[in-house]
């Protein structure tokens, strides 16, 4: 019987809860990866903080907490910023696999999700993260229509078992405290879903297409205010 491949992944994330709300499941159904999650922001949060490192026994991963600016204004954060609390948090050394968020998030909208995404993508480009593969989660809400849901036509869609499923939502509500009936407990998805990458620029046309057609909106919704308002 020959031993499952022993993958070196990195997963790096906004807040703690958000690797086991968009990744839990997969990270729980690979034993044999050898995991280090970097949580850049709440550090100095001593509950979330403490709840976070009991979550990594869990998932028997490595990791370490970051303490960017996570106000409730959701300020925007320099890029270098970012980009500097990676490199500082995250070991130097080759991964198989890096796993963050999407550009445009997972739901609408948490601009740190968003900003994690950019700058992980960013150093990956520059060769400042070695990888050889970057997933993103693949995720979305209907411009809050509806829960977000595991985008099924992405590149790697996996349905959990009931097992590992119940795992991960033990973990959301035990261990992080969420209540059945809050936003994370009802969100905690039975599915996970990611957009996959094997080459840097890959991930960096993606962000340009996303910010180009996410500055067209803008630019249609403003014009479409102005002509409104001249009427």
């Amino acid at each position: 019987m020959t031993r499952p491949f022993k993958k070196i992944v990195a997963v790096i994330i906004a807040h703690p809860d958000d690797e086991t709300l968009w990744a839990g499941g997969t990270i729980l159904s690979h034993p044999s990866w050898e995991c280090f999650i970097v949580c850049l922001c709440r550090g100095s949060d001593k509950d979330r903080a403490e709840k976070f490192y009991k979550t990594l026994k869990i998932l028997n991963s490595e990791g370490i907490m970051g303490d960017l600016d996570d106000g409730p204004e959701q300020n925007p954060l320099n890029t270098k910023e970012v980009e500097h609390a990676i490199l500082d948090l995250l070991p130097p050394k080759h991964f198989d696999l890096i796993i963050t968020h999407n550009p445009t998030g997972e739901y609408t909208r948490h601009i740190r999700h968003e900003e994690v995404s950019k700058a992980v993508i960013e150093l990956w480009n520059v060769v400042k993260i070695s990888a050889n593969e970057l997933w993103t989660f693949a995720y979305d809400d209907g411009n809050k229509e509806y829960y977000p849901k595991p985008v099924k036509e992405a590149p790697i869609y996996r349905v959990l078992t009931d097992r590992i499923w119940l795992r991960k939502y033990s973990i959301m509500t035990e261990i992080y405290g969420f209540e059945k009936n809050s936003w994370e407990a009802q969100t905690t998805p039975k599915s996970e879903a990611f957009r996959k990458f094997t080459k840097p620029h890959e991930a960096k046309k993606m962000l340009h297409n996303l910010m180009t057609a996410s500055k067209t909106h803008f630019l249609t919704s403003s014009n479409f205010q102005i002509n409104t308002s001249t009427n």
